[in-house]
């Protein structure tokens, strides 16, 4: 039972817990009451033997007085036994509870017959003045009335014990009294009856104004229990909020926001270097498709763990969602370089889990160490230290340096300037060649985008598409190529080489967010091109959603647009999806192609892709043909289509346009 349940237990009292507190209170009562009165009932029992050995009766006396004083010191033992297990606690039992209360009933009737007993004494001080009729007669009635009207005073806890010692004492002297004969004495004796009742009245009386009191007490001791663990209970959740608020459920370690939090908190002294790592586990994906997404949960909590267990000193390490973890140190005060770090966590993650197959999993690091307390720039530097060391390869760490931080500032102003670059035609789209197998005759031309950046020079293809889809420039990149291939593709109607075909790249975020097919054969019908003189290529990652976007590549296909697939023989299409594709071209990656000459596994893969084409009626183009010894290698293995820098580069289309006009004088 834990804190929280304890002081609900508490809180609660039930009519039947009610009873027994009170009754163990009227014990208690009891108890100290009789040991009070034992000293007076002792004393007052040995004047009146006195008395008696004064009047001539010292056996009886004598003989009175040991039986009183054995009976006394029997109820003083039965005070001062010790109650033992009668104390009702929190984790009392039912079943204690039941045993607890009949022992208490126990106690009560055993002081009961004692207090009994000792009246059933009192009752024979007749025979120590004659049957209340010899000249002490006064003196004992005043003792027994007294000590009666003691017991009664004393005894309000429990009217059983004083009306247990009382009730023999007076109706021995009431009969002695009757006996005696006389008005005077039958007076007296209704007197004492009369007293007696007044005696028991207010016994059952003073009982029932302690049970009222000992009831508002525990009451009242119930009501501030029920506040104090209300208190207790709202705190505990506030505290269970606070904690749900800041720490992963999975892991137990801290999430995004209590990360961020104790990291902004901690002490930075100007000059002091921290250092972030960000993991994000290699493989993780498919663990949850071959294994299920519970032994993926299982995963990270034992990521999490390992992860725990590789802390350097008073470092903080959270799960910021997904798969992917942080952990902030201070490498001076621990005295342990990041590479150190990484090296560790890395080994600590490839330690096979369980039934997940050997080397299936890994993790990539980003690190990075800065003299900031800005967690948000730790973590974005950290971020492109990471995607540097996905790229590289799984189980391999990147510290952020001046290179990625000149990548990242690149990436980011682009995106901020793209939009203008758009607007004001900065960007530019060049044209390479595809030429026949002699290397000569241009057969097609592939349109790339161009921007050269006022501050970082030329900007790569690839992160010209992030930055669009990044500043949500996607479609209005897409319509700034396709308003150049058409206006190439009218060009080439005029200049009579309508054989020729036009390329464009389309990436597969375009692909599955636009509605591609719809954009461009709108374009061509509205400047009345013919579709057959357009085809768009596709990466193999697009294969991987095929089922997005085979209707878009079917529309396009049907009206006439030529399919190609790009860095063929690096990714991941299959011969089922080169027919899903409606691919007519596939060209061979450029990793495949240089060195061709040089490798006798290069030679063997291309010419499989060139059988594979042949057999499915596909053109193939091999790209990437940097060398005349690679050409010449393409040439032997009877290549239809080439591409490369060794043929010809990209080029802008007033540089294209003479290259046009010999292509045409020459057909």
């Amino acid at each position: 039972m834990n804190g929280l349940q304890r002081d609900v237990r508490a809180s609660e009292l039930s009519v039947r817990d009610l009873t027994r507190l009170i009754r163990r209170d009227q014990l208690e009562a009891v108890r100290r009451s009789v040991f009070i009165a034992i000293p007076v009932n002792i004393l007052l029992g040995l004047t009146g033997t006195l008395v008696a050995f004064y009047a001539g009766l010292g056996r009886a006396g004598a003989t009175w007085f040991a039986i009183s004083l054995s009976i006394n010191l029997a109820r003083a033992g039965l005070c001062k036994a010790p109650l033992g297990g009668l104390l009702l606690t929190i984790d009392t039992s039912p079943e204690q509870a039941v045993a607890h209360e009949r022992e208490i009933e126990r106690q009560l009737r055993l002081a009961s017959f004692a207090a009994f007993a000792s009246g059933l004494v009192w009752a024979f001080v007749p025979t120590l003045c004659e049957g209340l009729t010899s000249a002490s007669t006064t003196f004992y009635l005043v003792v027994t009335c007294g000590i009666t009207a003691g017991s009664v005073t004393h005894g309000i806890a429990f009217a059983r014990v004083p009306l247990c010692f009382i009730t023999l004492p007076l109706l021995s002297t009431a009969a002695c009294l009757v006996y005696a004969g006389g008005l005077e004495n039958d007076c007296l004796a209704g007197t004492v009856l009369l007293y007696l009742l007044a005696l028991a009245r207010s016994a059952i009386e003073s009982e029932k104004v302690f049970r009222r009191a000992s009831r508002s007490k525990h009451e009242a001791s119930a009501a501030a229990r029920a506040a104090a663990a209300a208190h207790a209970g709202e705190a505990a959740l506030a505290e269970e909020m606070r904690r749900r608020a800041t720490h992963d459920d999975l892991t137990g370690l801290l999430n995004r926001a209590g990360f961020a939090h104790a990291a902004e908190a901690q002490p930075c002294d100007p000059g002091e270097t921290r250092c972030l790592l960000l993991l994000d586990l290699d493989g993780f994906k498919t663990v949850n498709d071959i294994y299920g997404h519970q032994m993926g949960d299982r995963v990270l909590i034992e990521v999490g763990r390992r992860l725990r267990d590789s802390l350097p000193p008073d470092a903080t390490a959270a799960r910021l969602g997904g798969d992917e973890f942080a952990l902030l140190y201070d490498p001076q005060q621990s005295g342990l370089e990041p590479s150190v770090v990484a090296e560790r966590l890395i080994e600590a993650v490839a330690v096979p889990f369980g039934t997940v197959e050997i080397g299936r999993l890994g993790v990539s690091i980003g690190i990075q160490s800065a003299h900031t307390t800005s967690i948000t720039q730790m973590l974005s530097c950290a971020d492109e230290a990471l995607y540097s060391a996905k790229s590289a390869g799984r189980n391999s760490y990147r510290m952020f340096d001046a290179n990625l931080r000149a990548q990242r500032d690149m990436r980011r102003d682009s995106g901020r300037d793209l939009s203008k670059a758009l607007v004001e035609e900065v960007l530019t789209v060049w044209f390479q060649p595809i030429f026949n197998q002699d290397g000569s005759t241009i057969a097609g031309l592939e349109a790339l985008v161009r921007w050269q950046h006022p501050q970082h020079g030329w900007i790569p293809p690839g992160d010209i598409i992030a930055a669009a889809a990044n500043a949500g420039l996607t479609e209005s990149l897409l319509r700034f190529i396709l308003e150049r291939v058409c206006g190439l593709m009218s060009l080439l109607q005029e200049l009579g080489l309508s054989q020729v075909r036009v390329a464009m790249n389309v990436s597969p975020r375009e692909m599955a967010q636009l509605s591609v097919d719809a954009i461009v054969l709108r374009r061509l019908e509205e400047l009345a091109l013919p579709p057959s003189g357009l085809e768009i290529e596709i990466t193999e990652e697009t294969a991987l959603g095929i089922d997005v976007i085979q209707d878009k590549l079917l529309r396009l296909a049907d009206a006439g647009v030529r399919m190609a697939l790009d860095d063929f023989g690096v990714g991941y299409a299959s011969l089922a999806s080169l027919r899903q594709l409606h691919a007519g071209r596939i060209k061979i990656d450029r990793s495949l192609v240089t060195g061709l000459s040089q490798s006798r596994d290069k030679n063997v893969m291309v010419q499989a892709v060139l059988n594979l084409g042949a057999s499915l009626g596909l053109e193939v183009v091999a790209e990437g043909v940097e060398t005349s010894d690679d050409l010449s290698a393409l040439q032997s293995l009877e290549c239809p289509f080439v591409q490369g820098y060794h043929l010809g580069r990209p080029m802008p289309l007033s540089d294209l346009i003479p290259m046009l006009s010999a292509s045409r004088a020459a057909a």
